[in-house]
């Protein structure tokens, strides 16, 4: 599809085919003890999972779609956030962005039409996705970062040349794919590669957030080797349109 028709789509104000709302999942701050900022998560308006709304996106309507995903979970965080400075994390195709510039008014409109500081937005793209033009991307989040955005590179571990990609986008933060984090208490490999990933972040000032986390053992494991942002279903299950209580003792929901 071409950069025309692409961003012909944005400009339609056609609707999209299908409708999806969003669940939020938190990010927790252990050093803190509160919460650092919740992930938007796709869901169907009636209780499907994401992947029933992701398999109705396709080349007439990803472009769309991308938009209506920042500006729906915008909206519903302005009016569930509480006051303060927790992020909005918001999942982005970096495939679906054709020029920076003209892509993020839509997303810099919904932020300011609700309130809600763009500067507490990260967005996150995923080095699952093959991307077709990785300097394009790179010109994304330099975009991004310039704006005052957040970006973080998802998945960490799981897909195509991590370590070149950190290399070349340098994003604020990367999360690690939970294949690293699963049974990382008992795995002597698991732990050495995430203590070295670890080095390399702190050492180009990259934060890292390790997500997946479902048992006690990983989180020890984790936080002996550093870590103090996580992510799981140990704190809490994603919920939809609403923000969830966290299920750890001792934590406390940002206020």
């Amino acid at each position: 599809m071409t950069k025309r028709s692409g961003c012909g789509q944005c400009r339609s104000g056609e609707p999209l085919p299908f409708t999806f709302t969003m669940a939020f999942h938190p990010i927790v701050d252990l050093e803190t003890g509160g919460v650092w900022g919740y992930e938007a998560l796709v869901r169907g308006t009636e209780g499907q999972g994401a992947g029933h709304i992701l398999g109705q996106v396709d080349d007439d309507n990803r472009y769309r779609f991308d938009q209506a995903c920042r500006t729906k979970a915008i909206e519903l965080a302005g009016g569930l956030f509480p006051a303060g400075d927790v992020r909005l994390s918001i999942n982005f195709l970096p495939n679906a962005v054709y020029e920076p510039a003209a892509c993020i008014r839509a997303t810099l409109e919904a932020a300011r039409r609700i309130g809600f500081a763009h500067q507490r937005i990260m967005f996150e793209f995923t080095e699952n996705e093959r991307m077709i033009d990785v300097a394009h991307v790179q010109r994304i989040i330099t975009d991004y970062r310039q704006r005052g955005f957040l970006t973080a590179l998802d998945d960490f571990g799981a897909g195509y040349a991590g370590l070149g990609l950190l290399a070349r986008f340098q994003p604020d933060l990367i999360k690690l794919d939970m294949e690293l984090i699963r049974g990382i208490a008992g795995s002597p490999a698991r732990r050495a590669i995430v203590a070295g990933v670890i080095g390399i972040a702190r050492a180009i000032g990259v934060a890292v957030i390790a997500e997946g986390i479902e048992t006690a053992d990983e989180l020890a494991a984790l936080r002996e080797a550093g870590i103090t942002l996580f992510q799981g279903y140990l704190f809490a299950r994603p919920t939809v349109e609403a923000l969830p209580e966290l299920n750890l003792p001792g934590m406390r929901q940002a206020a």
